[in-house]
């Protein structure tokens, strides 16, 4: 059985994604690989194994166009209503709280977060109904 183990999106101002990710999902430095042209650099927590791949590519001075392909990242926090005001009293944009109703049901309460460089991330209720562990 595979085991999902990161996801890697290309970012165009390191220092300025690192103190996103630090701020919004408290993700560090786990390892950091140079090479000539690039560098991929790991973030994770202690909350999972799953980490989170930066790409920088040395010399780029252009937004990455996300395409319409894209989804989103998404996390689960134990208490969704404080984690936003902490992220909104930061200053980082995001999304109101939603609740995701399917036929009177609740299947799950978020908002979305944005980093610097446009990518999405959901952060969902931990315990809601539906998969959000």
């Amino acid at each position: 059985m595979a085991k999902m183990i990161h996801s890697m999106i290309r970012v165009l101002d390191e220092a300025r994604s690192l103190a996103f990710y630090e701020t919004a999902l408290g993700l560090k430095v786990a390892q950091r690989v140079a090479f000539d042209s690039f560098t991929l650099i790991y973030l994770a927590n202690d909350e999972q194994t799953f980490e989170l791949e930066l790409t920088v590519n040395h010399g780029r001075t252009e937004p990455y166009a996300l395409g319409d392909g894209y989804g989103h990242l998404a996390v689960s926090v134990d208490d969704l209503a404080s984690e936003h005001g902490r992220l909104d009293d930061a200053g980082l944009t995001l999304t109101p709280i939603k609740t995701l109703e399917n036929n009177g049901q609740v299947v799950g309460m978020f908002f979305f977060l944005t980093d610097p460089d446009g990518y999405k991330i959901e952060v969902l209720q931990r315990g809601a109904p539906g998969r959000f562990l």
